[in-house]
């Protein structure tokens, strides 16, 4: 029976990381199903959907994850998936149907208030990005934060659009909703 795991790794970047977490999955008879990898400073983090089958092979990923923080000075967790009699853990992609940017002064909050009120209206987010770059000319902090996201029809988009400008008068930031294109 295939079984299902999440691994998460982080550290200095460097050339190889996603080959020594790659060749790991390899090594252990796995298949990566999905991950998300990006630079976050000067740390490279990496986050994986991996399967496998066969006798030991939890057992198998344990020691080689320690393999890798001992031998390569990677952090790595490893979660099993429990396995409740669903369906694997693989879903088709979700579309997004909306973007989501807020850009402003670099401040405390902007993440934790624009995605709180996203979660009140049960917007579910797919895709998240933040990064802060220096102003041209004054050299200010100034944080970007892009969402994708997937807004459920029961929402008036006008009404959140009203709230998302709330929002954007209260941090003292601003806010676009965008409409993406459907894709195909």
């Amino acid at each position: 029976m295939r079984q299902f795991f999440i691994l998460s790794a982080i550290g200095k970047d460097r050339p190889g990381i996603v080959a020594d977490v790659s060749e790991l999955i390899y090594e252990c008879g796995c298949n990566l199903e999905d991950s998300s990898m990006t630079l976050l400073g000067t740390h490279f983090a990496l986050l994986i959907l991996l399967s496998g089958e066969g006798e030991g092979i939890a057992e198998r990923l344990s020691k080689g994850c320690k393999r890798l923080e001992w031998e390569k000075g990677l952090t790595v967790f490893l979660s099993s998936l429990p396995d409740k009699g669903e369906e694997a853990p693989i879903q088709p992609a979700v579309e997004p149907d909306y973007e989501l940017r807020v850009v402003g002064l670099d401040r405390a909050g902007i993440v934790y208030n624009s995605t709180k009120l996203l979660a009140s209206k049960g917007i579910n987010i797919v895709d998240l990005h933040t990064h802060v770059e220096p102003a041209p000319e004054s050299g200010t902090p100034i944080f970007t934060m892009s969402l994708k996201i997937t807004v459920p029809e029961e929402v008036d988009r006008k009404a959140l659009r009203e709230e998302l400008e709330r929002l954007s008068d209260h941090l003292h930031v601003e806010v676009a909703l965008t409409k993406l294109p459907k894709p195909g």
